[in-house]
């Protein structure tokens, strides 16, 4: 598979950004530009900043705002702002659109503080947290209509999984298949492709997990990064969410929560499949897809993005899809595959 190969922008490029979003900031009188400073960073070409609302203005926009830079060649912001529109009509908490400048790629924004759930979940909070999050889903999935966000199609899903071979199996392990393994590997996806693409369709977030999601006193959660959103399977936000690669709880609260958001799904009129047993290996299926996704993401953000704090996370990313494909007999030839190419993976110790 050819891949979407951007380099990183340089220093100068940046420099030069960062000019022009400070001279667009100064001309909005909205917020104090020397207390500028960065808000987050991303495995994207974005870049935030937190800034001081001037002081007038404090009562009415809150006492910071978060500054957007997404160069318009590399990021879609006309796909961000359609996105949070989506999510408020449906009664999701996401950043408000202060002031926006479409095509220089700049948008100010309401601050949801610096809280992720990643930062706040833990065992005792977990339930309450992750029940939230659902409730949110919910309402964003039960806004569904055709037609509105891009389609997760047959194209779209295979594209997703192949960076797996293409930065995984080439790029980190050094491996190249033959016909047999591509064979089997093939196989595989067709499997995968056929579960998801037979699933019943919403909105799908792309991202919705606990480094997307921010704890919020009122409203919670708030959700971020959800300008790749599309119309897709039903239980993809649920796996992004309970199979999360950045923190892993127990399969049996994983099924447990599964089958309450399945519960709550079923009585709002929401089209999951009625049985909970096929509605489970739908989730399973789905997730497992996500996670080949991700393995490839996380190498290529290493070896192509030079962002390197992703592949200590690998490590859950690969026990998930060992476990879930040790549990059905027509996934069972990924394990082989995996466990042949055991003894070439890189032992590199990460400190963080």
């Amino acid at each position: 598979m050819a891949s979407s190969y951007q380099n990183s922008p340089t220093s100068a490029e940046q420099d030069a950004r960062l000019a022009l979003l400070t001279e667009w900031l100064s001309s909005l009188d909205l917020v104090e530009v020397g207390s500028r400073r960065p808000a987050s960073s991303d495995a994207s070409f974005r870049r935030y900043f937190r800034l001081d609302v001037a002081p007038a203005l404090r009562s009415k926009l809150g006492d910071t705002l978060i500054a957007m830079d997404a160069p318009p060649e590399r990021e879609n912001v006309p796909a961000f702002i359609h996105v949070q529109g989506l999510l408020a009509e449906a009664g999701v908490t996401v950043p408000a659109i202060v002031a926006r400048d479409v095509e220089r790629g700049f948008l100010l924004l309401s601050d949801l503080g610096t809280t992720t759930y990643l930062a706040r979940l833990d065992s005792d909070n977990a339930a309450f947290m992750y029940s939230d999050a659902v409730d949110a889903l919910i309402k964003f999935q039960l806004n569904s209509q055709p037609g509105v966000l891009p389609e997760f199609d047959r194209a779209f899903v295979l594209r997703e999984m192949n960076l797996f071979p293409e930065w995984y199996l080439n790029r980190h392990l050094g491996v190249t298949l033959d016909d047999k393994q591509q064979a089997q590997l093939d196989k595989v996806f067709e499997t995968i492709t056929a579960n998801v693409l037979s699933q019943q369709q919403v909105f799908m977030h792309r991202d919705f997990h606990s480094r997307n999601l921010m704890f919020l006193d009122q409203g919670n959660p708030g959700v971020l990064d959800f300008q790749d959103a599309v119309y897709g399977p039903v239980t993809y936000d649920l796996g992004s969410l309970l199979r999360d690669a950045y923190i892993q709880w127990d399969e049996e609260i994983v099924l447990d929560w599964v089958v309450r958001y399945w519960q709550s799904a079923k009585q709002v009129g929401l089209p999951v499949n009625p049985d909970i047993d096929a509605f489970y290996r739908d989730f399973e299926f789905m997730a497992l897809q996500r996670h080949l996704k991700i393995l490839g993401i996380f190498c290529r953000l290493n070896y192509r993005d030079g962002k390197a704090i992703y592949m200590g996370d690998l490590p859950t990313v690969l026990d998930y899809v060992r476990k879930t494909a040790h549990r059905y007999t027509e996934l069972k030839p990924l394990i082989r595959l995996l466990d042949s190419f055991e003894d070439k993976a890189p032992q590199v110790g990460y400190t963080f």
